[in-house]
């Protein structure tokens, strides 16, 4: 098996390798490395290479991760991002083939924690229809709320924070990242704000306790059933309310402004059309909106990955900033703003595998080892793509102007950044 992945790797392994076969690569003193437990674990890796087959091995417990936590695996995989694999001459992969043997190159079933294939939701609808739409959601945030609680913290807040000074803590950071919502949207007592894609509801009740009437939805029912309690725990029945609805299912209109925090990253590239229009029509004239998501570093339309459609973010898919801000200009909107919090984001990431290997045993207790391997893998994962500019995190202000163009807005930004 070490041999294999000599062949593969196009540089000297920066890791550690050991197999059950009894072979080793790899410096024996790197600081990090990977065991490969089993022969099923070598299928996975054979049968799904690049990404997918090794989260399939290592989410079932087939190949292990030495050197670092399972809750927070970034230093190892921050060290894999050097490494560059290559396909080995015809020969090479001809006696790779016959190595391995023909029980070895059938695909063993993955994981129970991995969804379909795109090619078979199918049964759950068109892609990004009302129904499809609600499974992928299910699949990523109905995992357990206490989960969410260990990892998340006390804000519940899954979406980048915006820290204000190096030592800030990762609840001052997202307590602040609602703070620059609330003032980039020009929020006051007694207007009316619409939080679509609204998850525990952090956005909803910061806004609410501020004397601001507010609807948010999400499509998770235990989101939504979480944030109704937080709602009523505070006392803010009369001014916040938490739908477990699609945002498309929301009538009222005249809105003061519209936040969209972590949701276009799910709605699919080709209906960004639909998606601003929706915006601009449930805004009062003037209006604001503040979109906040994750992009790519180029404006094109890409998935996610395949580790994170199967065991993440099933049916999400990436752009560019400038990809939004057309969309949202063709679609009416004034675009007044935009920044990147590339940056917090992988402090953010970096915040939450903390939480994680912290309340770890708990967290294996709650949802099983598996699923919070998945967790570490991904929140690591992505921290080291943010470092990296592999994505990147984009917040879009815009304004609906009257029929003369005008925005009422002041000649220069009225936040504090």
């Amino acid at each position: 098996m070490a041999e294999i992945l000599d062949a593969v790797t196009a540089d000297d392994v920066p890791l550690r390798f050991t197999a059950f076969d009894g072979s080793a690569t790899g410096p024996e003193d790197a600081p990090y490395g990977l065991d490969l437990k089993s022969p099923r674990g070598a299928s996975y890796l054979a049968t799904a290479p690049g990404d997918l087959g090794m989260a399939r091995a290592y989410v079932a417990g087939d190949l292990d991760l030495t050197g670092v936590h399972p809750g927070d695996p970034y230093e190892l995989l921050d060290a894999m991002g050097n490494l560059h694999f290559r396909m080995p001459p015809p020969k090479t992969a001809a006696a790779i083939a016959r190595s391995l043997g023909v029980e070895l190159l059938k695909p063993p079933p993955p994981p129970p924690q991995e969804a379909l294939p795109r090619w078979r939701r199918v049964a759950e609808g068109l892609r990004h229809s009302k129904t499809r739409d609600a499974e992928a959601i299910h699949h990523h945030y109905d995992v357990s709320n206490t989960f969410y609680e260990y990892v998340l913290g006390p804000s519940m807040t899954y979406t980048c924070a915006c820290y204000p000074h190096d030592g800030a803590t990762l609840e001052e950071a997202q307590e602040n990242k609602y703070r620059l919502v609330f003032d980039k949207l020009r929020l006051k007592e007694g207007d009316r704000l619409l939080d679509i894609g609204c998850g525990w509801g952090g956005m909803v009740r910061y806004a609410a306790r501020r004397g601001v009437h507010v609807v948010g939805a999400t499509l998770s029912a235990e989101q939504a059933s979480w944030a109704q309690e937080a709602i009523r725990r505070e006392g803010l029945q009369d001014l916040a309310e938490v739908r477990h609805s699609d945002y498309r299912d929301i009538h009222e209109t005249g809105f003061d402004a519209i936040s969209s925090i972590g949701l276009t990253e799910h709605i699919g590239v080709r209906n960004y059309p639909a998606y601003f229009a929706f915006i601009k029509n449930h805004l009062r004239t003037g209006g604001m909106l503040l979109n906040h998501c994750i992009t790519r570093p180029d404006n094109k339309r890409t998935s996610t990955g395949a580790f994170i459609d199967r065991y993440v973010f099933p049916d999400g898919e990436l752009t560019g900033s400038g990809t939004i801000i057309a969309a949202a200009q063709d679609a009416g909107l004034e675009v007044r703003h935009e920044e990147n919090l590339r940056e917090h984001y992988a402090r953010t990431l970096a915040g939450w595998c903390a939480n994680l290997v912290d309340n770890w045993d708990a967290c294996v207790d709650e949802v099983g080892e598996a699923t919070a391997r998945v967790w570490g893998l991904y929140m690591a994962g992505s921290r080291v793509g943010f470092e990296r500019n592999i994505v990147q995190l984009h917040q879009v202000l815009a304004v609906k102007l009257d029929d003369r163009g005008q925005s009422d807005l002041p000649l220069r930004p009225w936040w504090n950044a």
